[in-house]
């Protein structure tokens, strides 16, 4: 069994294995997504760092657990994760800067390419709705593939 010394570890790893744009990068992502969930670190995967977590439970029996925000570094590149999609912060996306989106993923090459407070306030916001959705058990549906009202 792992305990949170043993994540504090292979997350410090994961990061020790990027270049060093991208560790700064993620330091700053990482500050970020703390202040705004009040949440430590959590590498998920293979290499997601996320913050919070949200329980759903799909009509299909299929359930089971998410990060509120996160984000996937790699080098040379970022996947920020907005679970309730961004189609919902089309407007601040459209201020962001240089970046690429599908449906719930905002790609970023490094974080001097975007206005930095921008991108804090859409995973303020990504972060707020989809912890609120939580609120009440678990998340019925996939937050970004819903029209606005479907998901609870």
């Amino acid at each position: 069994m792992t305990g949170p010394a043993d994540g504090d570890r292979r997350l410090d790893d994961y990061l020790a294995s990027l270049d060093a744009q991208t560790v700064e990068d993620s330091e700053t992502l990482i500050e970020l997504m703390q202040r705004i969930s009040g949440h430590q670190p959590k590498l998920w995967n293979v290499g997601t760092i996320g913050f919070g977590t949200y329980h759903y439970r799909y009509d299909t029996g299929r359930e089971g657990d998410g990060h509120t925000i996160g984000f996937y570094p790699r080098n040379g590149k970022i996947t920020v994760y907005l679970m309730d999609g961004t189609a919902r912060h089309a407007a601040l996306l459209a201020d962001l800067g240089r970046h690429t989106e599908t449906g719930y993923c905002v790609y970023i090459k490094r974080l001097s390419d975007v206005d930095l407070e921008v991108l804090e306030q859409i995973v303020r916001d990504s972060y707020a709705f989809v912890a609120s959705k939580a609120q009440d058990g678990p998340i019925r549906g996939i937050l970004w593939k819903a029209e606005p009202g479907d998901a609870s």
